[in-house]
């Protein structure tokens, strides 16, 4: 037995849950759970099988007969529960969280917290919840309006954010009655585990959460179980139109949120060093392994004069382990992700973009088998070249330019993605105009990654959304209920004589 081998055995196996218990898959493929930064194998985890997948889809039908009539005081309690569970374990979720995807502990306590502030709305979601009457819209008649929960729903979650986007799905699924089986990503599923396991400390009763691991055949199966009602989806544009459409057409409720191109303006008028620093934050944070990372800037005017302090500036981020203290730029994902990202970087160059700094094979003490790409920038970008065209997904900010506020916002709009858009401006009059003709979901003001609180929703567009409804705030609340509307008439004794009546009229 290799060295390899003994490790596969001594790794410990990431365990499904259903019905309220960790069971261990009877699965015969696996996938091992490596730390990107050192390629050490963590833990390993199942592709779960077509009857556990049915088994969790079948306890949390069977659940939803009782959790949906449980009182909604009663749920909020759970959740005000697991918020206080989370905070108390945060150093353990972060520490996790960064062995498994690499990203530094100061930014996986961020991605703990900005799911936790979802579970923390998850906790008051019954104050939109509530329907509407109007009294007496006939003689003796009201009408009144219920938002009830739809039964099972689905999650199915990407590596890059393991704690965050999984506790904007099921909080707010289950808070509003629902019951929920969750996939998260087979790349980093121990932080979201954990997470699970809080939630059953917390009081979540058995069958109403639910498990399952496993790849294109268990979403599939998510897509086609008949018992399933809506899936949310938060990944690739390539994966996520797949789920639209095939769970779409078996008459499922959809919500996707896609890949992304997001821009910021940079106009001559901004503060420099404010700019500088926000860029770079939004550009290498979780070394651009972000949804919402800002990978496209476009400077306008005299704004073209910064780019060498902004490379002078980018050689500045230490790049290392997550749990390296100083560290900015950790570890892609896999070495999958790492070859990827470096193909790109050869192609821009093929493309004829100018590298203004060339990250790749950085030398990171302590560190020779990681998977790591430093801040690379390219200027000189141009649609129609591979590193503009594509999710990069790495540390790679391209630089473009524009003359004009006017030329900005047009190269902008005929991007096809519209998850993110930031401009950086000291002119109340230039940020309105932006705010106004920008076609992008979500947009900064200043701030370079605008994902919003939880009293608000998320608003991706265009191509990087599929579906109307955002995930958690209000309009989630829409996403998991069904509006049932009641018109009551109770008679009394001077309507018994008015007869038959054939008409559409309410008499």
């Amino acid at each position: 037995m290799n060295a390899s081998t003994s490790a596969k055995v001594l790794a410990p196996t990431v365990k499904l849950l259903i019905n309220g218990k960790l069971v261990e898959s009877q699965s015969t493929q696996w996938r091992d759970v490596v730390n990107p930064a050192t390629q050490e194998v963590l833990a390993r985890v199942p592709f779960a099988t077509p009857d556990e997948v049915n088994a969790a889809v079948a306890n949390a039908k069977e659940a939803f007969k009782t959790w949906r009539k449980t009182p909604i005081g009663q749920r909020a309690r759970i959740f005000l529960k697991l918020q206080q569970l989370i905070r108390e374990n945060m150093k353990e979720l972060a520490a996790l969280l960064t062995a498994e995807q690499g990203k530094t502990l100061p930014d996986a306590e961020g991605d703990v917290f900005r799911g936790l502030e979802v579970v923390e709305h998850a906790a008051n979601i019954g104050s939109l919840q509530l329907g509407e009457l109007a009294n007496n819209v006939a003689n003796g008649v009201d009408t009144y309006s219920v938002l009830q929960p739809l039964g099972v729903c689905a999650g199915i979650t990407p590596f890059n954010f393991p704690a965050m986007i999984p506790l904007w799905m099921f909080p707010m699924a289950i808070a509003t009655g629902n019951t929920f089986v969750l996939k998260p990503s087979e790349q980093d599923p121990m932080v979201t585990m954990r997470l699970c396991e809080l939630a059953l400390e917390a009081g979540i009763p058995p069958g109403v959460l639910n498990v399952v691991h496993g790849g294109e055949d268990v979403v599939n199966a998510i897509c086609d179980h008949p018992d399933i009602k809506a899936i949310s989806f938060v990944g690739s544009t390539k994966v996520g139109t797949h789920v639209y459409n095939r769970a779409s057409l078996a008459g499922k409720r959809v919500q996707c949120m896609m890949g992304a191109k997001n821009h910021a303006i940079v106009m001559p008028d901004a503060n420099k060093e404010q700019t500088l620093n926000a860029l770079l934050g939004a550009a290498f944070g979780a070394a651009g392994q972000r949804c919402m990372a800002l990978s496209v800037a476009v400077l306008v005017g005299d704004a073209q004069k910064w780019i060498p302090e902004l490379v002078e500036k980018s050689k500045t981020l230490k790049v290392s382990g997550g749990t390296e203290p100083g560290t900015d730029v950790g570890p892609l994902v896999s070495c999958a992700a790492l070859s990827r990202v470096e193909s790109l970087i050869e192609r821009g160059l093929a493309d004829g973009a100018k590298l203004e700094l060339d990250g790749r094979k950085p030398q990171v003490a302590g560190y020779d088998k990681g998977n790591f790409v430093g801040p690379t920038v390219f200027s000189g970008v141009k649609p129609g070249m591979s590193v503009y065209d594509q999710e990069i997904f790495g540390p790679v900010l391209c630089l473009a330019a524009a003359d004009s506020l006017d030329e900005a916002i047009e190269f902008i709009n005929a991007n096809p993605n519209g998850n993110g858009t930031a401009i950086f401006t000291q002119s109340g009059a230039a940020a309105r105009k932006f705010q106004e003709d920008i076609d992008v979901g979500q947009v900064g003001i200043n701030v370079p990654i605008p994902v919003p609180v939880p009293l608000f929703s998320f608003t991706g567009s265009r191509a990087s959304k599929l579906g109307d409804l955002g995930p958690y705030g209000k309009q989630v609340v829409l996403f998991y209920t069904q509006t049932k509307t009641v018109t009551a008439r109770w008679f009394d004794d001077s309507t018994t004589s008015q007869g038959v009546n054939t008409t559409i009229s309410l008499r």
